[in-house]
């Protein structure tokens, strides 16, 4: 009996590969993800192997966050998460160079594919979970919010890294150490526009709506009630919806 490896070499089998990637129906859990991303020429492959790629990165995230972690595991997964940052990037100017839409407009923000937005998800070198905490990492923060000065360029002198640390978007409020709140700056500006808030509120009349707006029954004190649905009554309105997009799509 041939081997696995024996009959992925046969011709047959990668005529059936090649033939299933032209298709787009390619097994994306039995195929690594190619390292040369430039010779990928297909969008619709190009956009599963980046939802792919966010994939790793939201549970790579999340799991930064867990306590029984030690600082060198950490530190090995926060290069992790960066590295396929890099990767997402690459694969998001790939489907531009082809034709396919422009992830990189506005590509400040990551979400996964629940919405769920993964902070982190510009340029350069960052931060995640945990790995804000780690000794050094915190006392840099800080000391470049004293100093004015931006946590890239702190970043680059002490550990030497250059462009790869190159987080000038960001300033200290992005990882969480900004001092307006601790200096009372903050709190002195909220409580004169709340102090202005309760003024204008004050000084409204009691009908203080604009010219041209009528309530809606039973909000006037017109005698009128608001009637809910009954469970029957929204069961039987989600099935009319349902039946209404499948005769939709069947026309």
């Amino acid at each position: 009996m041939a081997r696995n490896s024996e009959k992925a070499q046969s011709m047959l089998f990668r005529f059936r590969a090649q033939q299933a990637a032209d298709l787009g129906i390619i097994d994306m859990g039995r195929t690594r993800r190619p390292k040369a991303i430039t010779t990928v020429d297909s969008i619709p492959m190009c956009e599963k192997w980046r939802g792919q790629v966010l994939k790793e990165i939201s549970r790579k995230v999340s799991r930064i966050h867990e306590q029984s972690l030690s600082d060198y595991q950490i530190r090995d997964l926060n290069d992790e998460i960066n590295k396929l940052m890099r990767e997402k990037w690459t694969w998001e100017m790939q489907i531009r160079n082809l034709g396919g839409p422009n992830y990189m407009r506005g590509s400040g923000r990551v979400y996964d594919e629940e919405g769920r937005e993964i902070p982190g998800g510009g340029k350069g070198y960052r931060y995640f979970g945990r790995a804000r905490d780690l000794p050094g990492v915190k006392e840099m923060f800080e000391a470049a919010a004293r100093r004015g000065r931006g946590p890239a360029e702190e970043e680059g002198e002490q550990r030497g890294r250059g462009g790869d640390i190159a987080t000038k978007k960001v300033d200290a409020n992005y990882f969480g150490y900004g001092l307006d709140e601790e200096d009372g700056t903050l709190l002195e500006h909220e409580r004169q526009k709340e102090e202005e808030a309760m003024k204008h509120l004050r000084g409204e009349k009691e009908d203080g709506a604009e010219d041209g707006w009528e309530p809606l029954p039973g909000d006037a004190g017109d005698g009128m009630e608001w009637r809910l649905p009954s469970l029957e009554e929204v069961q039987e309105e989600l099935v009319d919806r349902r039946r209404r997009r499948l005769l939709d799509k069947i026309s």
